[in-house]
């Protein structure tokens, strides 16, 4: 028998504030996060064309002990604080979450860059001095799975693990997988998320595929620029995103504060080329969501559109999402705000959704001042509407050709 799935709880760490009350607030009034890139420390920020990001730049009251942080790197530190908010908001005991009935789906784009690049160093300072530059838990830290299994660690969690590393879809399978160990009886209660730290070699890689933005370095609040005519590429950014999903009589039961009800959810794969978007594989992952939903184009009344403000990017998604919904559903680019948090997209522009779906209004794709021609067919949110949002789509896609598309409905 199928099960329904619900959101208990949620917590996000972004560039534009930590919690509801800051995130909500510069999102309903257009702040950016997006700052100029100031850690010259960092050897390779010097060569970067591109000198812009989504920075976390205010402190994080951490309080874990000793115990736990000697295998913490910075993602790590990231996602167990959104996964201890989202426990101390759910009320789980320790007894409860060592009982196999919760488990945790988080994942990051590849560990920790950070810890990863100390290693390649002390690599090549060569001898005994760079030998000895490597610690014994740098393993733990960079590994691609350290985000989940050090929340497991923290907080005693014996359930099931999935550690999603699928670049910018690692949040959305999360979520989606989570659900799916719920909704067919797996587990009872799932932490899902995924957390990416800042690390000038992840801006590398985008940066000599010339998919970073460059012509906004003296303005950063000016960048990205979804769908607009002047967008010139990507700025990444850092956060992490947790969610709690319960099954829907185990959250009643409890008396759980029910935020949302997760009702599809598709991952596909283009089955081509591993870097260039894919126009029918992306119409085939809404086709499949919707199908999963068990709901009609029509009835969607928002899209959280993946628009990292690449110039092939955008075009391929509003021509894909004109083709299924037409004009109906509005709109926004989520990214403007805080940059292509990598593997944490999906959950942080699944937060915003929610919040959006509490308060009753759609805010707006900031700096689409003017729409590029080619991604005009499609509703865009130019300004902040007050709006009902009843069921919302929150896609995103990534290197390697794969889809997602996440449905989630308001509560009532």
């Amino acid at each position: 028998m199928e099960r329904r799935v619900v959101i208990t709880a949620e917590s996000a760490i972004t560039p534009i504030g930590h919690g509801k009350k800051d995130i909500f607030h510069n999102l309903s009034k257009g702040v950016s996060g997006i700052k100029q890139i100031t850690k010259q420390e960092d050897f390779l920020a010097q060569y970067l064309h591109s000198k812009v990001y989504g920075l976390i730049d205010y402190e994080i009251a951490y309080d874990f002990s000793r115990k736990f942080t000697k295998t913490l790197a910075p993602v790590s530190f990231y996602a167990c604080q959104v996964a201890k908010e989202v426990i101390e908001q759910s009320g789980f005991d320790k007894d409860y979450l060592s009982s196999g009935k919760v488990g945790v789906a988080f994942g990051s784009i590849h560990g920790s860059p950070t810890v990863q690049s100390g290693i390649y160093q002390a690599i090549f300072d060569g001898g005994r001095s760079g030998y000895a530059k490597i610690n014994a838990t740098d393993y733990l830290k960079s590994m691609a799975h350290t985000t989940a299994v050090n929340i497991t660690r923290m907080f005693g969690i014996t359930g099931r693990v999935l550690s999603s590393c699928t670049a910018c879809t690692t949040a959305s399978q999360s979520i989606g997988y989570g659900y799916e160990f719920i909704k067919y009886g797996m587990q009872d209660a799932m932490i899902c998320g995924a957390a990416d730290e800042y690390n000038t070699t992840t801006i590398a890689v985008f940066d000599n595929l010339l998919a970073c933005s460059t012509a906004f370095n003296d303005t950063p609040q000016l960048t990205p620029r979804p769908f607009d005519v002047k967008r010139d590429g990507m700025v990444i950014g850092e956060g992490a995103g947790a969610l709690l999903l319960e099954e829907y009589e185990h959250a009643k039961k409890r008396g759980a504060p029910i935020l949302a009800e997760i009702i599809g959810f598709s991952c596909t794969n283009n089955g081509g080329d591993l870097i260039l978007p894919n126009a029918d594989g992306v119409r085939r992952t809404i086709r499949t969501g919707l199908e999963s939903a068990g709901i009609n184009p029509e009835d969607v009344d928002f899209v959280s559109a993946h628009a990292t403000s690449t110039k092939v990017g955008d075009i391929v998604e509003a021509q894909a999402i004109f083709a299924e919904y037409g004009t109906g559903p509005f709109v926004a680019g989520l990214k403007s705000y805080v940059g292509h948090t990598m593997s944490a997209c999906g959950v942080l522009e699944t937060i915003f959704t929610l919040y959006m779906m509490q308060e009753g209004v759609i805010v707006p794709t900031i700096n689409l001042e003017e729409i590029d021609p080619r991604c005009n067919m499609i509703n865009h949110t130019i300004k902040l509407y007050e709006k009902n949002i009843n069921n919302a789509s929150i896609q995103n896609f990534a290197f390697g050709g794969v889809n997602t598309s996440l449905f989630i409905k308001k509560w009532k």
